[in-house]
């Protein structure tokens, strides 16, 4: 793979260059500062991630990319609560984090979803939980289900519907409890691509609508530039930041824009960044032909 003429990722707009500077004037809603954590192992002492830096500010999707094993998932568990730093402060709105809470909310890769609840009561399951009366609770999570086109479905069961209808459900429970950042780690993963082309639009129309911030794990490079406003990227072992750039495609954004130049200019900047251009030659492969046909299939 060759490098990018860097002008031509970070030519901007003068429309996304203001939205850029607005972005950078808005409260900062959660901090990573100095971030590490090392697992232990039987070989020793494993560094999955190392001072880690950044920012986001309060209505900003960022989402974080990077090569195999860079800790992607590790970080966003950290953020979400669910595992401990080693060192370093996970700060939302400058208070430190210290496990889950209804403030963060999660949407995981696979479908966690009670399969025995129908579709309303996975949604009312937080606000219940959170001591919502079951009158209360019911009319605020069929807002959110009506917000993600579920409505219909609402008295249905996990396994009666698909899995982009699933996860929609997941977002709206992860919603429901009205956190100020939504973590979503690899979400659309494992739809196939017209369902996670449909999920990114209704995703990008959900943020939109309401007062979040969101934070994106994904290791599809077109779906980094689509939906976001900024792009972390990590390199691995182990996983430090390389870079956090600024996506200089205009919003609101449409599927056509993926042809447009800037779109590719950052993605072949993204693809530069995670799989940088080897040094050494690839040592050839030994084959054995396994067929004599008399043909030449290259």
């Amino acid at each position: 793979m060759t490098s990018i003429d860097l002008p031509d990722y970070k030519r901007q707009s003068s429309d996304v260059a203001s939205r850029f500077e607005e972005l950078k004037n808005r409260p900062v809603k959660l901090e990573v500062k100095n971030l590490q954590k090392i697992f232990q192992s039987k070989q020793g002492p494993v560094q999955a991630l190392k001072d880690i830096n950044f920012k986001t500010h309060r209505r900003e999707f960022l989402s974080v990319i990077g090569p195999s094993g860079c800790g992607k998932s590790t970080l966003i568990r950290i953020l979400a609560g669910l595992e401990i730093p080693t060192s370093g402060d996970v700060l939302l709105e400058g208070t430190a984090v210290k496990g889950p809470g209804p403030d963060r909310g999660m949407v995981f890769q696979g479908y966690t979803l009670f399969p025995w609840l129908t579709v309303k009561k996975n949604v009312m399951f937080g606000l219940t939980i959170a001591g919502n009366s079951e009158t209360k609770a019911e009319s605020e999570a069929m807002q959110w289900i009506e917000l993600v086109g579920l409505k219909k479905f609402a008295d249905s069961y996990p396994s009666q519907l698909s899995g982009g209808m699933k996860q929609r459900v997941a977002i709206a429970r992860a919603l429901a409890n009205q956190p100020r950042v939504l973590l979503m780690d690899e979400p659309f993963g494992a739809l196939d691509a017209q369902t996670r082309a449909h999920m990114q639009s209704y995703l990008l129309e959900i943020w939109r609508n309401i007062d979040i911030t969101i934070i994106f794990i994904t290791h599809d490079l077109d779906e980094a530039v689509y939906l976001s406003d900024r792009v972390l990227v990590l390199k691995a072992n182990p996983g430090e930041v390389q870079e956090m750039i600024e996506v200089p495609v205009a919003r609101p954004r449409d599927p056509d824009q993926f042809l447009e130049p800037e779109f590719l200019a950052t993605k072949r900047h993204l693809e530069h960044l995670i799989h940088p251009p080897s040094k050494q030659q690839k040592s050839p492969m030994p084959i054995t032909r396994m067929t004599e046909v008399g043909d030449n299939v290259e």
